[in-house]
């Protein structure tokens, strides 16, 4: 066991844990540093689909995604056969107006039962003035809760999806991180956070585990087992990459975006996730 059984209840009483020392401050700006010499030689930032199950795509978030200490936590709550289902990166840049909704992540994900954890890494510290995510205790004990899609420009989820009936944030618990620290967090959980107003980025990346016995409720998903045994063979299995964007990395990768594009924007037009 990674988490004491006080954590573990914890877990399960807010629906989140946080500070969690998952991986060194070394290991953090090696991450950090690789998303950024993509981006130089790339000559932009990482947007749109490239943000999404990038764990497909590069070997080093492959490895992170596979990191031990982050796995034996993740396993403390919701077993030992684990699949990842998806990995996204969520960057704000400095002084910039992009923001995320209250929402439950479980809104269109199309995953049942709710046994589904995100495991939240810093690459930068996360704090009030860079827009740290924001938590509410024991929301994840509500029932789903209706959701209005805005497709704000700013808003960096899929459908600038937010709660449609008042929300009292009054009680809100702020989550400060240090880079390397990660949170856990409930797929019902209500969560939100506010624009980066300081003057460097903050980046983080979200993990998205579940138990083998979950099912894809919308169509035919794929995952990446990546802890214990799969007996269940709900998704199709989704390979690592064995070098950053090579033509077997980016064509798996394809595929696999192909699929949740179609689950997450269902009811809609979209193609793509925006840039």
């Amino acid at each position: 066991m990674r988490l004491s059984q006080e954590q573990i209840d914890g877990f399960h009483r807010d629906g989140f844990l946080f500070p969690l020392r998952m991986i060194t401050t070394g290991q953090a700006a090696h991450y950090l540093a690789s998303l950024e010499g993509h981006e130089a030689r790339a000559r932009q930032p990482l947007q749109g689909n490239m943000r999404h199950k990038t764990h497909l795509l590069f070997t080093w978030v492959d490895e992170l995604a596979h990191n031990s200490n982050i796995l034996d936590a993740v396993a403390d709550v919701i077993g030992p056969n684990i699949l990842l289902w998806n990995t996204n990166f969520f960057i704000k840049e400095a002084t910039n107006p992009g923001f995320v909704s209250w929402h439950q992540d479980s809104t269109y994900w199309g995953l049942d039962p709710d046994e589904v954890v995100t495991a939240w890494v810093a690459l930068t510290d996360a704090t009030p003035d860079n827009g740290y995510m924001q938590f509410l205790p024991g929301s994840h004990k509500s029932d789903q809760l209706p959701h209005l899609d805005t497709f704000h420009r700013d808003n960096l989820l899929s459908r600038g999806q937010e709660i449609a009936v008042e929300v009292d944030t009054s009680k809100a618990v702020g989550v400060g991180l240090k880079a390397g620290e990660m949170s856990l967090h409930h797929i019902k959980l209500v969560h939100g956070s506010a624009p980066n107003r300081s003057g460097d980025r903050r980046v983080g990346m979200a993990l998205r585990y579940i138990p083998t016995h979950v099912r894809q409720t919308k169509l035919r998903d794929s995952a990446m087992l990546v802890r214990g045994v799969d007996e269940f063979h709900h998704f199709d299995d989704e390979a690592r990459p064995q070098a950053d964007l090579d033509d077997a990395a980016v064509a798996s990768h394809a595929e696999a975006m192909a699929r949740q594009v179609k689950a997450l924007y269902e009811g809609t037009d979209k193609q793509a996730f925006r840039p």
